[in-house]
């Protein structure tokens, strides 16, 4: 009789530690960030119960744990990441989490410029606008209205300068993108093929929020978008030689 109480006195025991485990157990939604751009296919893995998933593409997951848990994120182009959730992060709405690009040698351009520019000399205001060659062209052409301008629209001549400022922006940033990676970089770590550099370039340079970010001058996020763009730039590769 003894016996058969501290059987079911053991028994109640670890049923109470389980359903304490159980009720301590919460799922919590959290939101990856980098360079304050939310970021998808980020694998998450709660190594103390070995569940795991994956950043939807608005940069949301959701994952089980309780207070205690360490939750590990990685991916490819970024710095992996541990993370122990506190009574904190579990009372969060949304648990933030902030993740780093790997760090990449850039090359470095030096660009030797004179002091001496027509703004310091009162030729023309601080702040005007500079024209490149093409878009001088297009105001030259628009500028004077009237005939002149109609006859320009009508020639088409209008148009044909419009598409050269296109490509003369397109090909500004194209000249900023070559310096700044090795051939190493693309062939190595990005898995371009050395024959594919030029057509990749194009590729990133099409892209808006790579342009926009090389515009910007942004290496953090030039780093994280040009690895998810030669992603799908190899998948392309690939139908392609099929």
């Amino acid at each position: 009789m003894k016996i058969k109480n501290t059987l079911q006195f053991i028994i109640l025991l670890l049923v109470q530690v389980a359903f304490g485990q159980t009720t301590n157990t919460k799922e919590i939604r959290g939101k990856i960030t980098v360079d304050s751009v939310a970021v998808d296919r980020i694998n998450i893995v709660n190594i103390t119960t070995e569940k795991a998933t994956v950043s939807d593409s608005k940069g949301f997951f959701t994952i089980p744990v309780k207070e205690g848990d360490v939750l590990v994120f990685t991916a490819v182009n970024l710095e992996g990441l541990r993370r122990k959730i506190t009574k904190e992060d579990l009372v969060e709405e949304v648990l933030s989490v902030i993740m780093l690009p790997k760090s990449i040698i850039l090359n470095e351009v030096i660009v030797n410029e004179s002091s001496i520019t027509a703004e310091s000399l009162g030729i023309i205001p601080y702040g005007q606008k500079k024209y490149t060659p093409s878009e001088r062209k297009l105001y030259t052409a628009t500028s004077g209205g009237g005939i002149d301008g109609l006859l320009n629209t009508i020639s088409g001549r209008k148009a044909m300068l419009k598409k050269e400022i296109i490509v003369e922006k397109k090909e500004q940033l194209l000249a900023r993108i070559d310096v700044l990676f090795e051939d190493k970089y693309y062939t190595e770590t990005l898995s371009i093929p050395l024959d594919y550099i030029k057509g990749f370039q194009y590729y990133c340079v099409d892209d808006v929020a790579f342009a926009n970010a090389l515009r910007a001058k942004n290496k953090t996020l030039i780093m994280y978008l040009i690895v998810k763009l030669a992603e799908n730039y190899n998948e392309i590769i690939v139908l392609e030689n099929q």
